[in-house]
Order: structure tokens, then C-alpha cells, then sequence
């Protein structure tokens, strides 16, 4: 049996770490697995715990985040799935939650408060990111005069398109697109201000938005997916920033560069990690969970 079915079925979505199942008409099981990738492949290893971290800080930032945007999520009750699912209640305890299903927006709203990742390269071709000029002679890692919004299209083939304001006003109109945007700042702002507390830089996150139907013809923007964990946001350690070149963070780049460094030709198969590199990642994973969230452990 594929691992990832559950319940005689298989997942109605299956991404490189996420599967979504149906529990009823309009709800969907997010389960988070421990897969991780790399360069737009799945790895032949999985991190330990790696998908309870990810779904236990979304749950964390969704509370956080409330007052300034809805979200999707409806329970975290393994108890409250359908019957079929009672067996797998072990598996997808603290890595999974029942959402509302919702009508997903084509566009990925990233936020950068710092000069990294393909925002770096970008500027060092066009002095912009996504067509936003900035000023000259920043370096990587430097701390931008304002958060910026720096749109992507989703599409099918493993990268999203990094695409302009102008763009996105095309695709879901002038008004939602202003909205989004000032939504973006402040989550981004208020994010930023915890993460800063907890002795952490957020140089920058995606978010994703969608609607839920409410009443009979209305529809709420929704905060949808993760949010803010390390495989959807870059964070820093406050105490190691040196801007002038790319920084530690708590993603996946400790596997990236072990994959540069074996040279691997990014083509299948994909390799399987070293222990050593397997616990270091596990361990940046549940450091950014402690320090973001005050607990010590994950939920058993």
C-alpha cells in the first residue's frame, strides 16, 4: 500500500510534502508528512518530525494571527474525522488539521524584509526585485529601507514564476490586489515583531489566501496552507547577521548545500542523506519551533 493512503483512499492533492484528503464536502485533512525536497525533488530520506514542526507552528501563527486575518481552519480533533480515519489516528496526530475547503487565489503573496534568495539574484541583474526598484550598492542580506511585496505566480512545473505587481492586478483584479497587499505588510510586520523578540530574523515568507463561502453569496478572504514555518519563510538568527553574503538559516538549506557538495546532478533518483545531515536538519527544524513558540517538545 502507498504510504500515503489513508482511509482506502488516496490523498485528492499530493505535493512534495502535503497530502489533502476529503473528509466531507467542504472540508479537506491536511497531513503533513516528514518528506523533504530539494531542487524541486523529492528526497529519498525523510526528517523526523519534520511535518508535526510544520503544522504546529502554522496552528501557532494562525492563533497569533487572528485578529488581523481569518484562516481556514477548523480542527485539530483527530476524533472529529470520519470513522475511517480512526485508524490512522497515531499517524496523523499533531501533523495534521481539518480545514474549510477554499477557492485558492493563483497567486503566491511572498514578503521580503531582507535582500536574499532569488530576490539577491535578481537585483544583482536589474537593481530590482519584481520589477521594485531599490537602492544601489546593497549587498546580500542586507536589510531592505521596507518590506517589499514580491508577488508568484503558482503553476505546475515545480517554480513559480516571480511575477509584477501589475501582473497580479491582471490575474485577480485591482481591488483584491491592493488588498492583499496591505495584508501582506501587516502579517509580514507583525511576524517580523515576534520573531525579532524571540531573538530571530523573518528575512522573508509566503503567504497563501483564498476564499470561503459564508451566507448564501458571500465569500471571506481566508489565511490559507502553512504559515510562516521554516520550509514557507527564511529565518535568521539575530545573533549570527553578518549582511555581505548569504546568511545560517532554519530552512533546507543545510541540505541544499550538502546536495552542491556531493555534486549532485539534480536529476533522478534522488540521493538519500547521511544521518549526521538528517539530525541537523531535524534539529534546525525544532529550534525554529521552540524559539517561535516558547515550547519545549512537540505534542506526543
Amino acid at each position: 500500500m502507498d504510504d500515503r493512503q489513508l482511509a482506502g483512499q488516496m490523498p485528492i492533492l499530493s505535493g512534495k510534502v502535503r497530502d489533502l484528503y476529503e473528509v466531507g464536502p467542504d472540508k479537506l485533512l491536511f497531513v503533513a508528512s516528514d518528506r523533504i525536497s530539494a531542487f524541486d525533488h523529492v528526497l529519498g530520506s525523510t526528517i523526523p518530525d519534520k511535518g508535526k514542526v510544520l503544522t504546529q507552528l502554522s496552528l501557532f501563527w494562525f492563533d497569533f494571527l487572528k485578529d488581523l486575518v481569518p484562516n481556514h481552519l477548523i480542527s485539530t480533533d483527530i476524533a472529529s474525522l470520519p470513522p475511517a480515519f480512526q485508524p490512522y489516528a497515531d499517524r496523523l496526530r499533531g501533523r495534521s488539521m481539518v480545514v474549510q475547503r477554499a477557492r485558492m487565489l493563483p497567486v503566491e503573496c511572498v514578503a521580503r524584509g531582507y535582500l536574499s534568495g532569488s530576490g539577491w539574484k535578481d537585483y544583482q541583474r536589474t537593481g530590482a526585485v519584481c520589477g521594485i526598484a531599490l537602492p544601489a550598492g546593497l549587498r546580500e542580506s542586507d536589510r531592505l529601507p521596507q518590506p517589499i511585496f514580491t508577488p508568484a505566480a503558482k503553476n505546475h512545473t515545480g517554480h513559480d514564476e516571480n511575477i509584477s505587481f501589475d501582473r497580479v492586478m491582471e490575474m485577480v483584479g485591482g481591488s483584491l490586489a491592493l488588498r492583499l497587499k496591505t495584508l501582506r505588510l501587516a502579517i509580514y510586520t507583525a511576524a517580523a515583531a515576534h520573531a525579532n523578540a524571540k531573538g530571530l530574523l523573518l528575512a522573508d515568507t509566503k503567504f497563501e489566501f483564498g476564499f470561503i463561502p459564508v451566507g448564501n453569496d458571500d465569500e471571506l478572504l481566508v489565511l490559507a496552507d502553512e504559515v510562516l514555518t521554516p520550509d514557507s519563510s527564511r529565518y535568521w538568527l539575530q545573533s549570527g547577521y553578518v549582511p555581505g553574503g548569504p546568511q545560517p538559516s532554519f530552512d533546507k538549506q543545510y541540505v541544499r548545500d550538502y546536495l552542491e557538495a556531493i555534486r549532485w546532478d539534480k536529476q533522478p533518483p534522488a540521493p538519500t542523506l547521511p544521518a549526521a545531515v538528517i539530525t541537523e536538519t531535524q534539529n534546525k527544524y525544532l529550534q525554529a519551533f521552540t524559539l517561535l513558540t516558547g515550547k519545549d517538545a512537540l505534542p506526543a
